[in-house]
């Protein structure tokens, strides 16, 4: 069973590992869905309120009655839902904060899809703040504000410093040091839950100069 950050008769967030798909891929495979019988014996549901990928760690909520996964999409469509994430870049921006506002479109390469920058695609923006500096990375706390695929990731390649450890839209050594940190939907009640950094990202993390609050 996955660690559950929030629990109510609506809602469950699971901090979700790294490397844990949120689906079963084509050829099956563990997933985040193995463990929906654990989390309600309701006939209909659970539901992924939303999806992170694969190599992202964190906050991931699930409805466990229709209701509440139509008041869900709801937020996140409206783009009330608060999401923060953290991630140790390579290198750092020249800024101390800004935000990023561009269109984001899937294109096909020989190696796979990606998402890049380009007239035709979606409104993406995300604000973003540097946390901490050490000598050859960043801690960036980043604030999307739409919903796009790879958003994060690629708004840190833009900013001219990727994610660590990721392999689409930076050098790829290493797993990805990207943590869904928080996540909260005002709805009456709230929902809020904080997930603590994956062990992979703390060395990167304490140089920075961060400090475990737990």
């Amino acid at each position: 069973m996955l660690p559950i950050l929030f629990r109510d008769q609506r809602f469950v967030v699971l901090d979700k590992p790294a490397g844990l798909p949120v689906h079963p891929g084509p050829r099956g495979g563990a997933s985040v869905e193995d463990s929906f019988p654990a989390l309600s014996r309701r006939r209909d549901g659970p539901w992924l309120a939303h999806r992170l990928d694969a190599d992202t760690s964190g906050c991931l909520v699930v409805a466990l009655r229709r209701a509440a996964l139509l008041a869900a999409q709801a937020e996140f469509a409206a783009g009330r839902a608060h999401k923060t994430y953290w991630a140790v870049v390579r290198g750092g921006p020249a800024q101390e904060a800004g935000k990023i506002e561009n269109r984001l479109h899937k294109i096909n390469t020989p190696v796979g899809w990606r998402m890049a920058v380009g007239p035709g695609g979606q409104p993406a923006i995300t604000e973003w703040r540097v946390r901490g500096r050490a000598t050859t990375c960043s801690w960036l706390e980043l604030a999307p504000r739409t919903g796009r695929t790879h958003q994060v990731r690629v708004h840190c390649a833009a900013l001219g410093c990727p994610i660590l450890g990721d392999r689409v839209y930076g050098d790829g050594n290493g797993r990805l040091h990207l943590l869904a940190r928080s996540i909260e939907l005002m709805l009456d009640p709230p929902l809020v839950a904080v997930a603590q950094p994956p062990e992979h990202m703390l060395r990167a993390l304490s140089a920075c100069g961060w400090e475990s609050d737990v």
